[in-house]
Parts: C-alpha cells; sequence; structure tokens
C-alpha cells in the first residue's frame, strides 16, 4: 500500500477534478504491474493497471491494491468495479473509503457481494493524507486551503511603493522554482485585485512543469480583464463562505491564495485554512507592507540557500 501512495504522489496535480489514485497488482510474491489515475477522462488508476496485464489467468490470481475504494458509478468513465469483476479478480486491497457520496462504500459492497474479498483501512491515515484534498471537497463541500506569501527577515511582504507593474521579489531564485512546483500541484490559485493590479503576476508554473492551476482573481473593479485569469466579484464584500462556495461550485478542490494581504487575511481571520507555507528572506525592507500573522504551530522548516520556508497546518 505504501508503494501505491507513492505512485498516487506522482499523479498529484495532474488529475483534477478526480483524485491521484495508485495502484497495483500483486501476484506470486511480487508487483506485476503499478499505475496512477491518469487525466481527467481517462482511465482511473485500476483501469491502467488491469490493462498492463493481459493474461486473464494471472489476474484471477492476483491482488489488486488501491489507495481509495473504487468507483462504482458511471461517470467520465466506467465503474472501476465493473472492470475488477470482469476480470475475475477475487482480492481487492483498499486504502481507505471513498467519500463521494456517489461512492461511499458502494464499490466496497458491490464487490463483495460479488464475492471478492476485500480488505479496506489498510495505511487508512496516509492514504486520507494522500487524498486530503478530495476528502476535503467532499466532507467540507470547499476546497482545500493552501496559504502562501513570502517576507523579509523583518516582517514585509512588499515594499511601500511599487511601480515597476511587476511582483517585488523576496525570496531567492530557488524558493520562486519551489512556489512553481507547488502551484503545478494544486487545482487554483488566488490573488486579490489589488495584488493583481500592482504586480500583474503571471502565477504559472514556468519554473517547474508547466502544469498551470486555474487562477482566479478576487476583485471589486469590474475593468480588470484577463483571458488567463476569472473573475471572482468582490463587489458585495463576500465573505471567505461565500468565496469557498463560488468555487465549490466550480469543482475547485484545491487552491492556494497567494496574496495580498487583505486577502490572506480574510481566511486567517475566519480560520478557514488547511496549510500555511511562508517563505522568509534573510533580506530586509525596514518599511512597507507588514506580513500577516498566523497563531498556529510550526510543524516544518527547511532552508534553501538562506531562505527559511516554514510550513504549518490548521
Amino acid at each position: 500500500m505504501q508503494r501505491c501512495i507513492n505512485l498516487g504522489e506522482k499523479a498529484l496535480g495532474k488529475t483534477y477534478p478526480n483524485p491521484n489514485v495508485g495502484s497495483l497488482l500483486f501476484y506470486d510474491g511480487k508487483i506485476i504491474s503499478e499505475s496512477f489515475t491518469s487525466e481527467y477522462g481517462k482511465n482511473h488508476a485500476e483501469i491502467n493497471v488491469i490493462n498492463k496485464i493481459n493474461d486473464n489467468d494471472i489476474l484471477k490470481k492476483s491482488t489488486l491494491f488501491v489507495t481509495l475504494e473504487p468507483c462504482s458509478h458511471f461517470g467520465k468513465t466506467p465503474p472501476c468495479c465493473n472492470a475488477i469483476f470482469n476480470k475475475k479478480i477475487k482480492n481487492v486491497v483498499i486504502g481507505c473509503k471513498d467519500p463521494n457520496e456517489l461512492v461511499n462504500g458502494g464499490g466496497i459492497n458491490f464487490l463483495k457481494s460479488n464475492d471478492v474479498n476485500v480488505e479496506y483501512g489498510i495505511l487508512e491515515k496516509e492514504c486520507k493524507d494522500l487524498h486530503k484534498r478530495f476528502f476535503t471537497f467532499h466532507q467540507k463541500k470547499r476546497p482545500y486551503i493552501i496559504l502562501k506569501w513570502a517576507e523579509t527577515i523583518d516582517g514585509f511582504i512588499s515594499p511601500s511603493i511599487n511601480k515597476s507593474g511587476r511582483p517585488f521579489w523576496i525570496s531567492n531564485k530557488f524558493s520562486r522554482q519551489l512556489s512553481h512546483k507547488w502551484r503545478s500541484k494544486e487545482h487554483a490559485i488566488l490573488v486579490g485585485g489589488q495584488t493583481y493590479e500592482i504586480d500583474n503576476p503571471i502565477l504559472n508554473a514556468r519554473n517547474w512543469d508547466s502544469n498551470d492551476p486555474l487562477r482566479f482573481i478576487l476583485t471589486k473593479n469590474k475593468k480588470i480583464y484577463n483571458n488567463n485569469f476569472e473573475i471572482i466579484s468582490n463587489k458585495k464584500h463576500l465573505t471567505v463562505n461565500e468565496i469557498n462556495d463560488i468555487l465549490f461550485k466550480k469543482n475547485i478542490q484545491s487552491i492556494i491564495i497567494e496574496g495580498g494581504k487583505k486577502t490572506l487575511e480574510m481566511f486567517i481571520n475566519s480560520n478557514c485554512w488547511d496549510e500555511a507555507r511562508v517563505v522568509i528572506s534573510k533580506n530586509k525592507l525596514n518599511s512597507g507592507t507588514k506580513s500577516p500573522v498566523l497563531n498556529s504551530r510550526l510543524i516544518k522548516e527547511i532552508m534553501i540557500d538562506g531562505d527559511s520556508i516554514q510550513f504549518y497546518f490548521n
């Protein structure tokens, strides 16, 4: 199951709105096939794994491992449970149940009722962590929310005045590349209108793998228009819950909130966030916009060429 989790991690960011499931087939003491979920509309992990084996006799004697309960409903693709049944696979090991109300135990029940030996709850905590975006979306009816910003060692996130029309870089180039990696893993990214107007950010993953998130601007300014961004109108002073409802209806499973300070503090003050990633540069500004404040315990810290990368969980 740990190998399945590792496989699922490889697909993170490339399967939305489907979960990044990892799966494998075990036969005669060894792994004979392994894979993960393809991009949306294409095969789920279990189908990719099964399709690699042409010998039906071997499939019958194999055990299928999968991080998340196989689906039992028709969506963009047929139910994975049907494929497992049709190939006469008799043993299935599942990491955790699927929280989607269209499944939610239905896959397990289907398999059991068709004489498949099912074991589930294997490395359940780790599998739920792998699928935390998917679980948050279905259980809390909102995206998994990651707050991210960079600040100077004296606690500023931007200078008092920035007339360049481009972002003012606080972190070093290696930390910025890591930020692009983070972007490539999430479904969407959001900034406030003032940040967009001052910095004109691109907000893509160009310095990693160009697996770009969907991009949103939260703004009161009706004049803002950009083909690469979707506008969330804030002319009626939306609450965080209302913003989350909009994103949920758009099927957004995870989002990075990258600024500015007012937008970040909306989520902090509402206590509606799951992770925060703060890059602290060794540089100083002496004045400018003060950084947001988190009243949460630091979980992990890494150093990248002088920058401190701090991780918090709510």
